[in-house]
């Protein structure tokens, strides 16, 4: 019995991680998805996520690992760290392999889906948008910046005062752009008092979105995936004066990497990112 048991928990806590993941709305080139910006009720500050991820190929198997970067909770990151070490002081060979590992940033919001082109079985439903720098910038200017006047707490408003985010994602060269979204006042909702509070009290909570890793996993996970070593320790960490910036990125990357602009995971990250989690 405590064999099976294993087993059913096993199952529960994958269905548990496929679940959490496809709350999360695909975004696709090509279309426009209108949603509604929702405030967390319980806890105002947490009513966006923002973190970082660790990913890259797997140098012993081919598959894509990621997991949760320790920097999204101003913590130190031993994959990142060894990333900057080996930029700094490794070979050309290791300089090329650390280039690999790479950290995305991103922010997790709720949102009430009015128009999913691509999933209309979203409509009428709670999900979390999962966006980059571009869309960032959209939402704090809203917010804080020079639309705040025109926009402000409307973001977050399911009554006919509110106003609606049109995620507009366009494909520019190989990669997706999301520029061109805005907040707009067209559109009413036409939702009572008791279905708007009903649609408050459904959001996620969205730092529980993703497992959250030890040190000694993401350690253990670095040897096996990078290093293609298990059960060995890290590599030597760095000396003094060498380590990095591992605080929330208010500094630039010790090593400037080639990107297109910032843009939102593809379909096949998101793959990735599931199989990853399983």
């Amino acid at each position: 019995m405590s064999m099976f048991e294993s087993i059913k928990g096993a199952l529960a806590s994958s269905s548990e991680g496929k679940s959490k993941f496809s709350e999360i709305m695909q975004t696709k080139p090509g279309n426009t998805y209108t949603v509604r910006l929702l405030p967390d009720g319980k806890s105002p500050v947490d009513t966006f996520f923002h973190y970082y991820n660790m990913g890259w190929n797997s140098f012993a198997t081919g598959q894509y690992v990621q997991a949760l970067s320790p920097q999204t909770f101003g913590e130190r990151c031993p994959i990142n760290e060894e990333r900057f070490r080996l930029s700094r002081t490794g070979t050309d060979e290791e300089k090329e392999k650390a280039s690999a590992l790479r950290r995305t940033e991103k922010w997790l919001v709720n949102v009430y889906v009015v128009d999913d082109p691509t999933n209309p079985e979203n409509n009428g439903k709670v999900k979390m948008l999962r966006y980059g720098k571009q869309i960032q910038k959209i939402i704090t200017e809203a917010i804080e910046g020079e639309d705040a006047a025109e926009f402000g707490a409307r973001i977050f408003d399911l009554s006919d005062e509110g106003v609606s985010f049109k995620v507009k994602c366009e494909q520019q060269g190989d990669y997706p752009t999301y520029v061109s979204s805005r907040f707009t006042s067209a559109g009413k909702l036409n939702l009572t008092e008791e279905q708007q509070n009903e649609i408050y009290g459904q959001t996620h909570t969205l730092k529980e979105t993703f497992p959250i890793k030890s040190t000694e996993e993401l350690n253990v996970m670095l040897n096996e995936h990078f290093h293609c070593k298990a059960d060995e320790p890290v590599a030597t960490p760095a000396t003094p004066g060498d380590t990095p910036p591992w605080s929330p990125p208010t500094q630039a990357e010790p090593v400037p990497e080639p990107v297109a602009a910032p843009v939102e995971s593809s379909v096949e990250d998101d793959i990735d990112e599931l199989l990853a989690d399983l």
